[in-house]
């Protein structure tokens, strides 16, 4: 019965109204943290997922095997594979594209990659002017490896304990 008597006072005076209205009003008074985006920049974590990239081996071969588990477990089927048999005996990719349209950034083909070939990296400004510039093939992804091979090597040291 007080119960009953307790809710239909705090129905009654707005209980609920006015708990809003001072968390807003602690908020509202409280110092603002902006950041200046193009001449400041937040914080990124190491594990941050941004632009994909295809990295080599310090002889500067490419890491790619061509096992294809980085496609298979892509839950958006963004990424495409082509593989050939060398003279040597190994597998390497002769197409490797990733639709960054489909892509949504899950990591899963960084973690399937067993030789760290796909990363993805701290980029987030990039832009396609039409669709076809957010298709990213095999050239394009060492080149961006490397480019920006220091900053991978510095996140995957930085991560490797936790792997």
């Amino acid at each position: 019965m007080i119960s009953r008597i307790k809710r239909f006072f705090d129905t009654f005076l707005l209980a609920e109204l006015v708990k809003g209205m001072s968390m807003t009003g602690r908020y509202f008074f409280a110092r603002k943290i902006t950041v200046q985006y193009p001449e400041e920049r937040a914080p990124q974590s190491p594990r941050f997922r941004g632009l994909h990239a295809q990295r080599r081996y310090p002889n500067g071969e490419e890491r790619c095997i061509a096992c294809k588990l980085c496609e298979a477990v892509c839950p958006a089927l963004a990424i495409q594979i082509e593989s050939e048999q060398r003279a040597d005996g190994t597998r390497r990719t002769t197409r490797y594209d990733i639709d960054l349209t489909k892509c949504i950034f899950c990591g899963f083909c960084e973690e399937a990659c067993p030789v760290d070939a796909i990363v993805e990296t701290r980029i987030y400004e990039y832009h396609g002017e039409k669709r076809g510039d957010l298709y990213y093939t095999k050239e394009m992804l060492l080149a961006v490896g490397d480019k920006h091979e220091a900053q991978i090597a510095q996140d995957k040291a930085a991560d490797a304990p936790y792997r």
